[in-house]
């Protein structure tokens, strides 16, 4: 009988662990729940047994990886996949997988939220402005940026997209226009969206150079990785630049300071909240089991993020 830790520090809802348990339990297969372990050491000593194991934000680096001394497969439930350790993966002959698109919608409604919010001055009680009429770049036109971009048009925005792994025809046959360069995105919109990874070509790319072109008014919203963000220019376009605003689902290791010093023109979440509604945990943790049986019994490597 194979056997499938969930492992989450932050649980799956009620919903998503009884269809991951109903999916397993149909195909012969044990789940092992490990939910808010706290410590690695926990995490360390459940996935010594297990054939698969499925994760939200949890780090399988290569020490979590090599402890695994029977594991095939790791599902990460979510679209963002920097919590695992690919090298370290495949040396171990482990499958690496995500989820794409379990939770685009959730992210792109965070997305809007995040720019109403903004616009109206973190509703301080201020006269702040409309998104109707403005101009929304989106930095990643993958399934959360053609969604958010769908409903930024449903509110009357202008949007325009830079995604270079796309083609104009691709981008402009959902409604958006094409923006070639990062310089032009940055430099005419009023709203830019981010929807980057973080990898070793964009970790701190936002920098002056990209946010210091942002015209005036504008507002930079942030549900992608803190990591994509100079943190240092970022406090100077802040100090420099009292009609900009930064949102962000991702808080900055300074945030503690920028909230002190800019109260009305930032905002972070708490925790990264841009998969949590109970529709995205459910699609999410569903569709990581779906994938480890599939993979099991019908050798499918569709999302598979290591070769």
């Amino acid at each position: 009988m194979k056997k499938v830790l969930v492992a989450t520090d932050k649980p799956f809802a009620k919903e998503a662990v009884d269809g991951i348990q109903a999916k397993a339990k149909a195909a012969g297969y044990e789940v092992v729940l490990l939910e808010k372990y706290g410590t690695k050491d926990k995490l360390l000593a459940a996935v010594a047994d297990v054939d698969a194991m499925i994760i939200r934000s949890d780090v399988a680096d290569k020490e979590v990886i090599e402890a695994g001394k029977n594991l095939k497969i790791i599902v990460r439930a979510g679209a963002g996949f920097d919590n695992i350790d690919l090298n370290a993966a495949t040396a171990c002959n482990v499958v690496a997988m995500n989820t794409p698109g379990q939770n685009s919608n959730a992210v792109a409604e965070l997305a809007i939220g995040l720019m109403i919010m903004a616009a109206r001055n973190n509703y301080n009680g201020k006269s702040g402005s409309e998104i109707h009429g403005k101009k929304l770049g989106i930095y990643g036109y993958g399934n959360v940026g053609r969604l958010l971009g769908k409903y930024a048009m449903g509110f009357g925005m202008e949007v325009v997209a830079y995604d270079p792994f796309l083609t104009k025809e691709q981008i402009e046959s959902t409604g958006a226009k094409q923006c070639t360069n990062l310089d032009d995105l940055f430099g005419t919109c009023h709203y830019i969206s981010l929807h980057c990874p973080a990898n070793d070509e964009t970790k701190k790319s936002i920098n002056m150079s990209k946010i210091g072109k942002m015209p005036k008014g504008a507002t930079l919203i942030n549900t992608a990785r803190k990591e994509v963000i100079d943190e240092d220019d970022l406090k100077k376009v802040l100090a420099e630049r009292p009609d900009f605003k930064y949102m962000a689902d991702v808080a900055p290791e300074c945030a503690a300071e920028l909230k002190e010093n800019y109260a009305d023109r930032v905002f972070f979440t708490p925790k990264k909240l841009g998969a949590q509604t109970e529709e995205a945990n459910v699609n999410a943790g569903i569709a990581a089991i779906n994938q480890i049986v599939d993979y099991f019994e019908n050798g499918n490597e569709r999302f598979r993020l290591n070769k």
